[in-house]
């Protein structure tokens, strides 16, 4: 398990433009990722992508995550820092 005794993962700010997602952290980090790689946040209407909420973890104060309700996505500051993207929806592969 990392140890984040001096980092602090609580977000500060989220901002998403046309094409990436950015969040500053409490400790003064800015993450900034592809929006491609969150194809709800992608397609949501830039009302949707300012409605966002904190969405803290009540064990791990240092961790927090970000909730936009209007098209149920999460994500969480430690998974942003890995570089985590949303999972893929598998295919069925077509009837014959």
């Amino acid at each position: 398990m990392p140890s984040h005794s001096s980092a602090d993962l609580r977000v500060m700010s989220v901002s998403i433009d046309d094409d990436r997602l950015t969040v500053e952290l409490m400790d003064g980090r800015a993450i900034s990722v592809p929006l491609a790689w969150y194809p709800r946040l992608a397609t949501a209407s830039q009302a949707e992508r300012e409605h966002w909420e904190l969405a803290g973890a009540a064990l791990i104060a240092w961790i927090q995550g970000i909730h936009w309700p209007d098209i149920d996505e999460d994500l969480s500051t430690e998974g942003l820092l890995q570089g985590a993207r949303a999972p893929r929806v598998a295919t069925p592969p077509p009837c014959a």
